[in-house]
């Protein structure tokens, strides 16, 4: 198993146990910065390699020709001599360029003339053996999508999320990719929110784990695992949530854009972002919930051992005091000269201790 895997609350094992079958992978090998370029017409993608530049100019031919074609160009962390080049061959508006280049963009949708930029927030489960032992649970990237009547470009940030898969399946499905550019769009999006109800439902799992060692009695409660799965969720939410507006927006403000079929697709995925969204904002209350019953029982902890601790003090200070007043350099004092003066003041002392702590006992205090 792993070191330390004895010592977990048994509230974890199971957890612990199962972690590494349902997680994703936590990252992808590198790659170069130009992952795919492919030219799309009637559905089908065309044979052969394209330069950004070749593949345009295919679609621009085969436009003139009569014939529905757009190009789908797939970039990885581009820097911005390389992301300028392609800006250039697509006329992608600088503003929108530089939130492609600089990253840790908020999840938005920005139309600029007749195209739209839509930022995607991946999210990756990062395998771990258990809440208590994990320093890092969801692991964040970006993909911008440039989408217009001819071409899509796709950024991506981050080393997972690639889009090997979403391109394999778009290229199994003509009917779909007949739909033109904005079908992709909503491909990657739907990937994307597939992934975010994937993750969240591997957090149920630490979520449940927390909540039964939250209130499993007799026991401290260790509050630094509920803080690390508290700002996960609000890192998880910080990437679901503002796609909301994003969805709606394409509903309402881009219907020149996007045609109706791809729209139906799109309110689906939104569906689904909705019910993401939904259950991490369940994770969070419970999460705020489990919080407070830390602390609270952290305040009860301490304050049983402030009682202890003033139990102990009285007991003390009962000796204390006796042997302070003995210490005194008077010559008349009760008991000097008597033979049996010390035994009794020492016996009156232990008897008065010996009450005090039954006393304290008693009342819970010790």
């Amino acid at each position: 198993m792993f070191p330390g895997f004895d010592a977990l609350p048994e509230a974890l094992r199971p957890v612990a146990r199962t972690r590494q079958q349902h997680a994703h992978p936590v990252a992808n090998p590198p790659v170069q910065t130009l992952v795919d370029c492919g030219v799309y017409v009637d559905g089908q993608r065309l044979p052969g390699k394209y330069t950004t530049t070749d593949g345009l100019a295919k679609v621009r031919d085969l436009e003139l020709a009569g014939q529905e074609a757009f190009v789908w160009v797939g970039l990885h962390e581009p820097d911005e001599a390389q992301m300028q080049e392609v800006a250039d061959v697509f006329g992608l508006h600088p503003l929108a360029v530089e939130d492609a280049v600089v990253a840790h963009q908020r999840p938005k949708l920005e139309r600029y003339d007749d195209a739209l930029f839509f930022v995607l927030k991946t999210v990756n489960y990062v395998p771990h053996e258990s809440v208590v032992l994990a320093r890092e649970i969801v692991e964040t990237g970006e993909i911008m999508i440039f989408v217009s009547k001819d071409f899509v470009v796709t950024v991506r940030h981050g080393e997972h999320g690639g889009l090997h898969e979403v391109r394999k399946r778009m290229d199994a499905n003509p009917e779909h990719l007949r739909l033109g550019p904005y079908a992709v769009m909503h491909a990657i999006a739907d990937y994307v929110v597939d992934h975010y109800l994937g993750v969240t439902n591997l957090m149920e799992d630490d979520v449940d784990a927390i909540e039964v060692v939250a209130f499993a009695p007799g026991k401290k409660i260790d509050v630094e695992p509920i803080y690390l799965l508290k700002r996960e969720v609000v890192e998880l939410r910080r990437c679901v949530a503002p796609l909301s507006n994003a969805f709606q927006r394409m509903q309402v403000e881009n219907k020149d854009l996007i045609n109706k079929e791809v729209r139906r697709y799109l309110r689906d995925v939104a569906d689904h972002q909705t019910q993401a969204a939904e259950q991490i904002a369940s994770y969070d209350d419970m999460l705020n919930s489990l919080v407070q019953a830390a602390l609270a029982r952290v305040g009860m902890q301490q304050n049983m051992d402030m009682r202890k601790i003033s139990a102990w003090a009285g007991i003390v200070a009962v000796p204390t005091m006796v042997a302070g007043i003995y210490g005194m350099n008077f010559h008349f004092m009760p008991e000097l000269d008597s033979r049996w003066g010390y035994p009794s003041v020492i016996s009156v002392m232990v008897v008065i201790c010996v009450l005090l702590y039954f006393s304290f006992r008693k009342r819970g205090w010790l």
